[in-house]
């Protein structure tokens, strides 16, 4: 690496998360080729890259639900193998979807808990304690100022901005170490987007880690410290995300620019 690329690179100075050479391939398509991605703490990264340049693989991966072939994942200094999405839950990463996995006829209450109610009582006799999760889920939106009407209102009820910050809130309420989200503002108009966005400067504020896979480098601009760009399988650079233009991230996409290795 000459000393022109390393100065284009930029230092972690706090890894919560390393995946180092990860591969994965599906019969004959290789979606990933020694794939490396460093999330700093506390820091917002964003995962870029075209339509097929291994993105979701490499989200799965790091979600347990496509274990990769080779490659190793570090949290928090320990090495981590997720066989399932359970495992990585576990491990304290939770993730946003675009589908978001809401259930439409529950209130945001039991949204928030859902999998993980709790309980009274003890052995078979336990029953679900409504109250506390009614009292919790008020705590954790009012925490990180998401506006709805109730938390006994039903999900169908809501906007989409405000089903996106649900999603949120949930994932940042169990994800201990990291929160990933995929496309998060995909489906929103511009207001519903900029509540998004504010909920996610939020989490950031609050030392929460982020991985934000976005097509919109603009929403990049606002939102990352840094972005790691894959191409055909490949991490190819790492920029400090306010040393560099919306142009510059999409010529790295594209292949316009040089980035850090070579193809």
């Amino acid at each position: 690496m000459n000393s022109e690329v390393a100065q284009r690179k930029t230092a972690v100075t706090d890894a919560l998360l390393e995946a180092k050479g990860l591969s994965k391939s599906f019969d004959a398509v290789q979606a990933l080729r020694n794939a490396d991605l460093v999330l700093e703490r506390g820091k917002v990264t964003a995962l870029l890259g075209d339509n097929g340049a291994g993105k979701s693989t490499l989200v799965r991966c790091l979600t347990g639900v496509h274990p990769p072939d080779t490659g190793t994942i570090t949290l928090d200094g320990q090495q981590a193998h997720f066989a399932t999405p359970d495992d990585s839950r576990r491990a304290g990463i939770e993730t946003v979807y675009q589908t978001l996995s809401l259930i439409d006829e529950l209130p945001v209450w039991q949204n928030l808990f859902l999998r993980r109610e709790l309980t009274l009582g003890a052995g078979p006799f336990r029953v679900l304690d409504k109250k506390a999760m009614r009292t919790r889920a008020k705590e954790i939106l009012t925490e990180l100022d998401v506006d709805i009407p109730s938390v006994s209102s039903t999900v169908r009820r809501m906007s989409g901005g405000q089903r996106q910050s649900i999603a949120i809130a949930r994932a940042a309420h169990w994800g201990k170490h990291l929160v990933v989200m995929d496309e998060p503002t995909a489906a929103l108009g511009v207001r519903e987007t900029g509540a998004v966005e504010k909920l996610v400067r939020r989490l950031r504020d609050r030392g929460v880690t982020v991985l934000l896979v976005s097509h919109d480098m603009s929403q990049v601009k606002r939102l990352a410290d840094t972005a790691v760009v894959l191409r055909r399988g490949s991490t190819v650079a790492r920029r400090d995300v306010a040393a560099v233009s919306p142009d510059d991230l999409v010529g790295l996409i594209t292949g316009a620019q040089p980035g850090d290795v070579d193809e």
